[in-house]
């Protein structure tokens, strides 16, 4: 035990020495960066974008409006009516088929004059502008039977009686504007376009603004009826 102990005093140990800690640097105080900053900003601060964009988005609207202020200045002035009617009253039918170069302007819906021609019978009828029927006649009204329908002389006498009746019951005057609608190809759609344009049809004819063909066109369709055999 002596020599042990002896050794022991004499050999040095062979444990590492501890190393001692370095001294690390201390992490920077919270809200140092920040308070930096805003101590710097408090000096100056940064504008907002509404103050950055505010200039060139008014200039920008500001140009957009007054150029919009004047293309409505300018339709204004364009499609300004006359004074002697209202703005309410106006309605745009379009350029006339009799006067193409002008255009109307009505004060009020036109009505509506018929005229229907088969190659048995023809039909005039003159209705309101809603639609509402005033005068509605055929051949048959004023005396022509079977065959004598669907001649040119019949429709004739029918326009001619239809003008006299419109002229008779003062509908004149509460006609402004009159569109001539035709339909089928009948001899009564010349007959009544003579009567028109004829002395019986003077006091009429500067009313109408507007001629429209309705015929009906078959794409198709049903089957026609057989040919009939002659001979």
């Amino acid at each position: 035990m002596h020599r042990e102990a002896a050794r022991r005093l004499i050999t040095p140990s062979r444990r590492k020495p501890e190393a001692t800690p370095r001294p690390q640097p201390k992490p920077p105080a919270r809200g140092t960066a920040t308070e930096g900053i805003a101590s710097i900003l408090s000096n100056s601060p940064a504008p907002s974008s509404a103050e950055v964009l505010g200039p060139i988005v008014s200039g920008h609207l500001g140009s957009l409006s007054r150029l919009f202020s004047q293309n409505q200045a300018a339709r204004k002035a364009a499609n300004k009516p006359p004074a002697s009617t209202r703005d309410t009253d106006i309605l745009d039918y379009g350029i006339s088929s009799l006067n193409p170069e002008s255009r109307l302007l009505a004060v009020e819906p036109p009505y509506h004059l018929h005229i229907y021609a088969h190659k048995h019978n023809t039909h005039v009828t003159l209705t309101r502008p809603n639609g509402d029927a005033i005068i509605s006649v055929s051949t048959g009204n004023i005396g022509f039977r079977k065959a004598a329908r669907s001649t040119y002389d019949a429709a004739y006498q029918l326009a001619a009686y239809v003008l006299g009746r419109i002229q008779e019951q003062g509908l004149i005057r509460q006609i402004k504007e009159l569109e001539l609608v035709l339909r089928g190809y009948g001899a009564g759609r010349e007959a009544c376009t003579k009567v028109l344009l004829g002395s019986e049809g003077r006091f009429i004819r500067s009313k109408i603004v507007r001629v429209t063909d309705a015929t009906r066109l078959k794409f198709g369709g049903t089957r026609s009826k057989k040919p009939r055999r002659l001979g």
